[in-house]
């Protein structure tokens, strides 16, 4: 789900010009806070896109949001008395003789232990028993497709008919490619990796009959590929006391995880299926110390619900870059299974550069589109106060974006008045997002709270990270004097102007400049970014500017 995170945000900045992503989270553990997160987050990127009469919006190109994505949430329905444990799931299989109960308990026994395995609660994921989860992923994925097929109400309904609404976008689609993010050292659906193309296979097929239709997935025509994410974080191990708890017994250790990540892809390089269906697999690792997730003082060790809400790394970044890569390759370059990896530069800490996410061809486009959403997303939290988020029922909080229209409107640019279609809601649903990608903070004097990408400033600690430190200070951002014109390491793509000495003018320096920037035609010039609405043009006009500021061609 982190990894999702970083992929929508690499959507935000523009990576993905003119593209219509169908997005599918998968989890076995309904209410797992990373979940709760991205899917937020998602909902906020749809309602941004959303205009003239659109649901989804329509694609963009060269501007900010300018991909179309699409979601679907499904999560596996193991919830209540009958469905919790493996032992309660065995027991409500109906239409099978005494004799043949028997023998699939006495079937289960053998691999799966009794008294532990078999008595865990299902709903939530953490628990290192991922042979486990692949079946039942696998099962209930099909057992969903069966469910909306037949029109049976179920309290999984609205799961089960955004799974067969993705499925079904999956068969009508020519040549689809389907990228999938899993991790490979620890939780119930480490192993679905090899399954998941199996399952949408015989789920497609299970409807078509269903239907008496003749839908299908053929794996020569569709192309897997997907993210080999290993162990990248640690937390306190579990206490004794809680795993003499009933149902508590199997709880994931984060000190086999090293094992568990060799023992999977020994796995995944010899799996027929996973060398039949998948055409790219990305080897993706953290060498340096585990990141701590976890409250320290917490007695139980959390395997899943709401409080499994953890900060964003830099892996998962990487991870989504994974994916762009293998959306972006010519067919050609996917007639095969390749593995690939990518090596940092590393002199005592890591020293990420645009090349090392991206490639050589797209490090510096990435490096200015997410420089330019971050420039964009200082004038807006911190310049213009949009960063206060106020109580949690939102009172007290402050709309930066509308901070930007008056900068507008200041400068003498037209045409961004309030209207039906651009008012105070839709320039909140901006102003919300920069402060999930950003930070906020609940009054001037609270400590500021590291959005997406300032946490995933945070996980690199002493590496050197694409932009300035200075740039995600927080002395300098609550006190209004961080520069969103000297954010770059390299100086060529900095547009604060600097004084005889090399020192830096004043912060509004900057501001001035992107002013008269904006005023130019080139910045208004919208032809050939497919953009229509007022937000729309919104959004490209501050792209242009900001871009033609750090020098980068529109």
């Amino acid at each position: 789900m982190r990894c999702l995170e970083s992929f929508i945000h690499l959507c935000a900045i523009g990576m993905f010009d003119n593209k219509v992503i169908n997005i599918l989270t998968l989890d076995t553990d309904m209410g797992n806070g990373n979940k709760e997160r991205v899917e937020q987050l998602v909902d906020n990127y749809i309602a941004i896109k959303r205009g003239n009469g659109k649901e989804y919006g329509q694609p963009n190109i060269n501007t900010f949001f300018s991909a179309q994505i699409r979601m679907y949430k499904y999560a596996t329905d193991y919830n209540g008395d009958s469905r919790n444990t493996y032992k309660s799931l065995s027991q409500a299989t109906t239409g099978l003789s005494q004799e043949d109960k028997e023998q699939n308990e006495d079937l289960a026994d053998l691999f799966l232990d009794r008294d532990s395995v078999q008595e865990f609660n299902l709903s939530h994921g953490y628990r290192a028993q991922t042979h486990l989860g692949s079946m039942l992923m696998y099962h209930s994925i099909l057992e969903s497709a069966k469910n909306c097929s037949l029109g049976n109400k179920t309290k999984n309904k609205n799961q089960d008919e955004a799974l067969c609404a993705f499925l079904e976008e999956l068969s009508a689609t020519n040549n689809p490619r389907v990228f999938v993010f899993g991790s490979i050292f620890g939780g119930t659906g480490a192993s679905s990796i090899p399954i998941i193309p199996v399952a949408f296979r015989d789920a497609i097929r299970l409807m078509a009959q269903i239907k008496e239709g003749s839908a299908s997935l053929d794996f020569n025509e569709v192309r897997f590929g997907a993210s080999l994410l290993t162990d990248y974080f640690t937390f306190k191990g579990p206490k004794q006391e809680q795993k003499q708890q009933k149902g508590e017994e199997v709880i994931a250790d984060s000190s086999n995880f090293a094992l568990n990540s060799q023992a999977a892809l020994d796995f995944y390089s010899k799996d027929p299926t996973v060398r039949q269906v998948y055409k790219r697999l990305y080897n993706i690792g953290w060498p340096l110390i585990a990141t701590k997730y976890g409250n320290e003082k917490d007695d139980n060790v959390q395997t899943g619900g709401h409080s499994q809400k953890n900060d964003c790394h830099v892996v998962e970044l990487m991870c989504a870059c994974a994916a762009y890569d293998f959306f972006t390759l010519d067919d050609a370059d996917l007639k095969e299974l390749k593995f690939n990896y990518r090596s940092p530069q590393f002199e005592q800490n890591y020293l990420f550069t645009g090349k090392d996410f991206m490639g050589a061809k797209k490090g510096d486009v990435f490096t200015n589109k997410l420089g330019a959403f971050l420039s964009f997303s200082h004038l807006v939290l911190s310049h213009f106060n949009g960063a206060v988020a106020g109580s949690a029922n939102g009172s007290g909080s402050t709309n930066g974006v509308k901070g930007f229209m008056q900068f507008f409107k200041d400068n003498d640019i037209k045409g961004y008045e309030p209207n039906q279609e651009w008012n105070d809601a839709e320039t909140d649903q901006i102003n919300k997002y920069l402060r999930m990608f950003a930070y906020e903070y609940e009054t001037s004097s609270a400590e500021l709270q590291k959005g997406w990408l300032f946490q995933v400033y945070n996980s690199v600690e002493q590496s050197q990270f694409l932009f300035k430190s200075t740039a995600f200070q927080q002395d300098l951002i609550k006190n209004k004097k961080v520069d969103e014109g000297d954010i770059f390491l390299d100086d060529l793509h900095n547009w604060c102007e600097k004084g005889m000495f090399g020192n830096g003018k004043s912060h509004s320096n900057s501001y001035d400049l992107l002013g008269k920037i904006m005023k130019k035609e080139r910045a208004m010039d919208f032809s050939g970014q497919c953009v229509s609405t007022t937000k729309e043009k919104f959004l490209a006009h501050i792209y242009n500017g900001i871009t033609i500021a750090q020098k980068y061609n529109k």
